[in-house]
């Protein structure tokens, strides 16, 4: 039976989730449900595809992935169905299908659906589930809203990524790579800065430092997470969304 996730900013304190699981369950009453996130910061567009992208592909290829909610700015119809890396997606057409993943946007539809009737889009997301064609769904387009992924630089001598996401844990997550720091770094001195700290080691997890302790480390995303065994990165470090980590190698 294939899977449907749900992702949203709209909360746990009002209705809004349970509204959209009733429609999903009476279009499809065998319907299987799994919430990856409704605290996405709201309008927040870089919270909302760092959650998404780090945890989509986990789910069985051909999972339907729901996203509740859109930028501020955007009006609630302008809705796509669209498949990425094998996965189908009901998303806003908001920028949020080009920055969860490096792979080409597949099947793109505009799905048709009158303005502000969430009740279609719950629909799509069932009908996807029940095994109808994004085809079935909407019209096709090449005209929906695409961003480019700010990634990280790398040269022989630096590379310079900042921070992405800060977590539950105020953990700073970066768009630091470990592919690029595992061949630039191979048989190399490094030092991370980052704040007024700096670093010249890498931790394979963060009980290896002291509680209180400054930890640095790659995540199972495989980006480098900058944080403080039982405390808050973000707090103590003075780290912020934005903030620029930089790693030197020396000859």
């Amino acid at each position: 039976m294939t899977l449907i996730t749900f992702t949203s900013d709209f909360g746990l304190s009002d209705h809004y989730v349970a509204q959209f699981k009733a429609r999903i369950f009476t279009a499809y009453p065998e319907a299987r449900i799994v919430d990856i996130s409704h605290e996405i910061k709201a309008f927040n567009l870089a919270h909302l595809s760092h959650t998404l992208g780090s945890v989509f592909r986990d789910f069985p290829k051909g999972t339907v992935h729901l996203i509740g909610g859109s930028s501020r700015h955007d009006n609630q119809s302008d809705y796509l169905v669209a498949q990425i890396d094998g996965h189908l997606f009901v998303a806003p057409d908001n920028g949020v299908l080009s920055l969860i993943s490096d792979q080409p946007i597949h099947e793109v539809y505009k799905l048709q659906a009158e303005k502000n009737a969430y009740r279609e889009i719950a629909l799509a997301a069932a009908r996807l589930a029940k095994g109808d064609s994004p085809d079935q769904l909407g019209s096709a387009t090449t005209e929906f809203k695409q961003y480019l992924k700010r990634k990280s630089r790398a040269t022989k001598k630096e590379i310079s990524g900042h921070v992405i996401h800060i977590d539950h844990f105020g953990n700073l997550i970066t768009n630091i790579e470990k592919v690029d720091f595992d061949i630039l770094s191979r048989d190399r001195n490094f030092t991370i800065y980052f704040a007024r700290e700096k670093q010249n080691e890498v931790q394979r997890q963060m009980t290896e430092v002291d509680p209180g302790d400054v930890f640095v480390m790659f995540n199972n995303e495989e980006k480098l997470m900058i944080g403080i065994n039982q405390g808050s990165g973000t707090q103590l470090l003075g780290l912020e969304y934005d903030s620029p980590i930089t790693i030197q190698f020396e000859d």
